[in-house]
């Protein structure tokens, strides 16, 4: 993409109104712009990153075993008196009444609706396990919407729900997607965090949320200094296998947000205590026969009986995390994106936009790039254009200038560790072509 063409309206200065870094950053790099209160519009750089997070959400999703369908943002409230939460969940639900004097609500989660799937489609214990997700924009009308996208009032969510015959069963499938879980962050570049969750309005016994650090984070968190130190990720894991062992280990080592932390515990572990800030990315949770004993959903087990499904759900707020990860990835002059979720690999620089040499060569380079490249072809200042492309945070910048060209030489920078190195033309290709 020619930057001479993007839609991307950067900004110098701090906006007043942006309480906390992602907020600001995305503001000022062009990713998002406020609509109404806590509802905001996603600009072309913004939506690059959503849609990268949203697609290793759903590989690792799909990985695990889980299915992928849509739901509608519109439900019946009707749905939701049957579980007992119409009048229950409060003002944050969004309640709407059509031309013909139904009731509807904007959906804030979907354990009711996606029940009544399950319910009216599956009748057998055979048709079990099952587990199905989508990822779909929620709406809760927070009282007092703020920092950006970090609490904001519509988000982008991942919500899976999961169908089983018996606990044991029902257990197994919440370790599949507590590993997916794992997976999924680690995918991103990011050290998230197991710790032990109320379950809250949606009910149930079982139930994580999963934590990354940032020294900006939200809560308190405090951590065994050894599950930081902890590198599992190169591990095969077996979603047919039994997950419990690595569960098990993974969540072996104290870990607990403010509400829950033990003073008493904390002096035991001395320097092995750990105390940061941590933001919130997912949250999952295991409410056994809560939903499908309140609204029938119940299948035939092998003796010809009715028994009610035991059910989990599992949540990613995925707009979320643009906000947690620039949070964790950041500087004084702007995002620093990790790889796989940045909006672009490379930003091409041409330093000397009109010097036939700078001009040629750095149209060898875009050619080659391909679609990960934007490319800053502007007649501006040098420094205006570093100063873009740090607030912007792409991993890599490509700099074109008149002296190196002149010897087949281009500059290379790392955004992330500032360090830069001179490559040869063909070198700089062959690294970062496509």
């Amino acid at each position: 993409m020619r930057l001479s063409a993007y839609f991307l309206p950067t900004l110098k200065e701090n906006p007043a109104e942006a309480q906390i870094v992602s907020h600001r950053l995305m503001l000022r790099a062009g990713m998002v712009r406020q609509s109404a209160a806590g509802i905001y519009t996603w600009l072309p750089l913004g939506l690059r990153v959503l849609k990268k997070i949203e697609q290793i959400v759903r590989e690792e999703q799909d990985r695990a075993g889980a299915q992928e369908l849509l739901m509608p943002t519109i439900q019946s409230a009707d749905l939701w008196r049957e579980s007992g939460r119409y009048d229950d969940y409060g003002k944050e639900m969004l309640r709407i009444t059509d031309r013909h004097d139904r009731e509807m609500l904007f959906g804030p989660t979907n354990e009711e609706l996606i029940t009544a799937i399950f319910r009216d489609n599956a009748k057998s214990y055979r048709e079990l396990p099952k587990i199905l997700y989508h990822i779909q924009w929620k709406f809760r009308d927070e009282v007092r919407p703020r920092f950006g996208v970090m609490r904001g009032r519509e988000f982008l969510m991942k919500d899976a729900y999961s169908f089983d015959i018996d606990a044991a069963s029902a257990r197994r499938s919440y370790n599949r997607m507590f590993i997916s879980y794992m997976r999924t962050f680690a995918r991103m570049g990011l050290k998230a965090i197991p710790m032990r969750a109320d379950t809250g309005p949606i009910g149930g016994d079982l139930s994580h949320e999963f934590h990354i650090l940032a020294e900006t984070g939200e809560s308190a968190v405090f951590v065994h200094r050894d599950f930081i130190e902890t590198d599992w990720q190169d591990r095969d894991v077996d979603y047919s296998g039994d997950l419990q062992p690595l569960v098990d280990e993974l969540t072996s080592k104290y870990a607990v947000a403010e509400e829950k932390h033990d003073p008493a515990m904390e002096a035991e572990l001395g320097d092995k205590l750990v105390t940061a800030r941590g933001i919130e990315v997912g949250h999952i949770f295991n409410f056994g026969t809560k939903y499908s004993k309140a609204m029938g959903a119940v299948v035939s087990g092998p003796g010809g009986e009715s028994v009610p499904v035991e059910m989990g759900s599992y949540g990613i707020g995925v707009s979320r995390l643009v906000g947690a990860l620039i949070e964790a990835y950041h500087d004084d002059n702007g995002i620093i994106w990790p790889e796989a979720v940045a909006p672009f690999k490379i930003g091409l620089i041409n330093l000397k936009k009109g010097d036939a040499a700078c001009d040629a060569a750095c149209e060898t380079l875009y050619k080659a790039f391909g679609a990960e490249v934007l490319y800053d072809d502007r007649d501006e200042r040098a420094g205006a254009k570093f100063a873009n492309m740090d607030l912007i945070g792409l991993p890599w910048q490509v700099i074109v200038g008149p002296k190196g060209i002149a010897n087949g030489i281009v500059e290379v920078k790392d955004r992330r560790t500032g360090e830069r190195q001179e490559l040869a033309l063909d070198a700089a290709i062959q690294r970062f072509g496509a």
